[in-house]
């Protein structure tokens, strides 16, 4: 696994990076969430003021890490679209965005299936 990578954003993604340097901007390669003096944020502080911001909306403390398996699950899973197609990206897809060395470790670690999806999908074929 590499630590650094290209990831593509959505346009919500990059609005709200937007936002966020419309409070405080320091420069294209100042980190998003800096510390107080404008460096890279300590994990621990981060993990911290992570915390204090689910104790204020009354939410269950997760780690950050969570966000990252739910994504990886909800892009493989897919969403169900308004002709009943499901749209999602493959095991493969999201293996790169997460910068896995193979597909299989994306699926053993990360992806929860989620069938509910697909009732109904096949109602309509005629073996």
């Amino acid at each position: 696994m590499t630590s650094k990578r290209d990831v593509p954003l959505n346009d919500n993604a990059i609005e709200m990076i937007n936002r966020l340097r419309e409070e405080v901007y320091l420069g294209e390669d100042a980190p998003l969430i800096p510390d107080e003096n404008g460096n890279f944020t300590n994990p621990r502080n981060m993990r911290n003021r992570f915390y204090r911001i689910l104790d204020a909306i009354d939410m269950e403390h997760k780690g950050l890490h969570t966000f990252r398996h739910t994504f990886a699950t909800r892009l493989i899973n897919g969403v169900k679209q308004p002709d009943g197609s499901v749209k999602a990206l493959s095991v493969k897809q999201v293996a790169e965005l997460l910068g896995h060395t193979t597909s299989e470790i994306t699926e053993i670690y990360y992806v929860k299936r989620d069938t509910t999806r697909l009732v109904g999908l096949t109602d309509n074929f005629n073996l």
